[in-house]
C-alpha cells in the first residue's frame, strides 16, 4: 500500500475537534505495534493531489492527526482525484464543488482559501465539532456517507448551545445535544435517527 508523510499533508477544512483528535491519540497509544498497525491499514487517509503534486487530505483529518501525535510518520492513503493540472483557484473551486473542502472558522465565519492551515496540526479548535463526534458516537445519530456531515451536525448545534468553556461544561452538553440530535428539529440532517 503506498504511504505518504504526514507532514506533507495539507487539511482541506479550517477546524478539527481537538478532544476528539485527544481521546483517538488515546485509544492509539493503548494498541500493541501490531493492532496499530493493523488500524492504521484499515482507515488509509483520501487524498487528492492538488498543484505541484501537493496531498490533501479530503477525509480523516482526525486520524491524522492523531496518528501524527503518538509519533506516526506516514500513512497509507487513497488517491481520490489527480488535480495536479488545476490552478490554485480552478483547485479549490473543484474541491468545494465536490464538498471536500470546509472553509470556515469556529465561528461558522468563511474565510479564504489563501488563509486554509497549510498543515494538519494547524487546524483550529471548534469544540462543537468535538461535541458532533461525542454525540454520534453516542448514539446521538449514525455515520453517513454524506461530505461533511459532522460539520453540519456541529453547526447544528452551534446554533442551539453555548460554546462549552470547560470539560465539565463540554462532558454536561452531550446527552442534551443528543436528545436535540433526537428531536424533529433535527430531522432533515444527515444520519437523523429520530
Amino acid at each position: 500500500m503506498n504511504t505518504l508523510r504526514i507532514d506533507r499533508l495539507h487539511p482541506t477544512q479550517m477546524t478539527h475537534g481537538e478532544r476528539q483528535i485527544r481521546q483517538k491519540a488515546d485509544t492509539y497509544r493503548t494498541l500493541s505495534a501490531h493492532d496499530l498497525d493493523m488500524a492504521i491499514a484499515q482507515k488509509p487517509i483520501a487524498v487528492v493531489f492538488g498543484p505541484g503534486g501537493e496531498p490533501y487530505v479530503i477525509d480523516h483529518h482526525h486520524v491524522t492527526c492523531a496518528l501524527e501525535r503518538i509519533g506516526v510518520k506516514d500513512v497509507p492513503f487513497v488517491l481520490v482525484r489527480d488535480l495536479t493540472s488545476l490552478s490554485q483557484p480552478e483547485f479549490w473551486l473543484t474541491l468545494e464543488n465536490n464538498a471536500w473542502v470546509y472553509p470556515y472558522d469556529a465561528d461558522r465565519r468563511r474565510i479564504a482559501f489563501k488563509d486554509m492551515p497549510v498543515r494538519m496540526g494547524d487546524a483550529v479548535n471548534d469544540e462543537f465539532r468535538s461535541l458532533a463526534a461525542f454525540v454520534r458516537a453516542a448514539g446521538g445519530y449514525e455515520k453517513t456517507d454524506v461530505p461533511l456531515a459532522d460539520f453540519r451536525w456541529a453547526d447544528f448545534f452551534r446554533a442551539h448551545f453555548p460554546r462549552p468553556n470547560d470539560d465539565a461544561q463540554f462532558d454536561a452538553l452531550i446527552e442534551r445535544a443528543k436528545e436535540l440530535a433526537r428531536s424533529d428539529a433535527a430531522a432533515g440532517l444527515p444520519g437523523f435517527i429520530g
